[in-house]
């Protein structure tokens, strides 16, 4: 028999190309969007394009998994921080996961690291239900 949290789909979706990419997947009430490679000006597209699509969708909760992404410059903060104001609109929430130390260091110094409810790894963000 296979229980209900076991059933439920995860729908995982790609987009991106060869330096940056975005993977989108639904865990229960969380969207979950894997970032990997570098972003920045040339690359921010796909990540702006995901965001948009799940706040206007309505979602109550974007946990953005940094583990794999190498760089972020100021248009991927850029990118991340307009996603936050416009999901606070609607009462959602993004939150981020995994910061590498040169993505962490970023966020860091601009003081943005501060605006964000930011956890140690995917599964820890998954297991807090409690949202900023």
């Amino acid at each position: 028999m296979v229980s209900g949290a076991t059933r439920r789909s995860e729908q995982e979706s790609v987009a991106g190309g060869e330096r940056f990419g975005v993977a989108t997947r639904q865990r229960g009430d969380t969207v979950v969007l894997s970032l990997s490679g570098e972003l920045d000006h040339d690359t921010a597209e796909p990540l702006r394009k995901a965001l948009d699509q799940h706040v206007r969708a309505g979602a109550a909760r974007i946990l953005v998994d940094c583990g794999d992404l190498r760089f972020c410059d100021s248009t991927g903060l850029n990118v991340l921080l307009h996603a936050r104001l416009a999901a606070q609109e609607t009462d959602g929430h993004i939150e981020l996961a995994a910061l590498r130390p040169p993505v962490d260091r970023m966020f860091e110094i601009t003081g943005a690291k501060a605006v964000f409810k930011v956890h140690a790894g995917v599964d820890e963000a998954l297991a807090d239900e409690r949202t900023t």
